[in-house]
């Protein structure tokens, strides 16, 4: 496993949509693995494989709860219900935070790392950190769709500094 550098916006990978997986092999298994190992040490909750410069339709999501680390390649929103309206991050966008609007519920469809198909389905901050990541695979990034936008780099540090 290793470390890969996140790419910042506005490169252009962050603007493309995805390419679907087509090969299921040792190639996806290292992706994945360097993927998750790169969201962990950014201590992000979510990585898709574009914010590491590779144009593929995969994404990591790991929001520290009892689900702990999910992979999904392929993945696809096939179901959206109600509506929740919170914070959002991202590792290729410093010092950035908004306000966005998300589905409260959504199902997800996709494939495992060795091209098995699942289904899950996922709510609160879980919904938001797919839908978020999905997005990446489809060129959209958060600050697209959020109704505010505010630098938190400016915000004071809990030291007073």
């Amino acid at each position: 496993m290793a470390i890969r550098l996140i790419v910042q916006d506005p490169d252009p990978v962050l603007r493309e949509r995805a390419a679907a997986v087509t090969k299921f092999n040792s190639n996806l298994h290292k992706l994945l693995n360097d993927m998750a190992e790169t969201m962990y040490d950014a201590e992000g909750v979510g990585l898709a494989a574009p914010q590491v410069g590779i144009s593929k339709r995969v994404i990591v999501v790991d929001v520290g709860d009892d689900h702990g680390l999910i992979e999904m390649v392929n993945p696809e929103i096939v179901e959206r219900s109600g509506e929740q309206l919170g914070p959002e991050g991202c590792l290729s966008i410093a010092n950035l935070n908004g306000e966005v609007r998300r589905a409260q519920h959504v199902k997800l469809k996709g494939f495992d790392r060795n091209g098995a198909p699942i289904e899950l389905e996922a709510s609160d901050f879980l919904a938001r950190a797919f839908q978020h990541e999905v997005d990446h695979l489809n060129g959209v990034l958060f600050t697209d769709i959020a109704e505010t936008v505010y630098d938190v780099s400016k915000r004071p540090r809990p030291d007073g500094e």
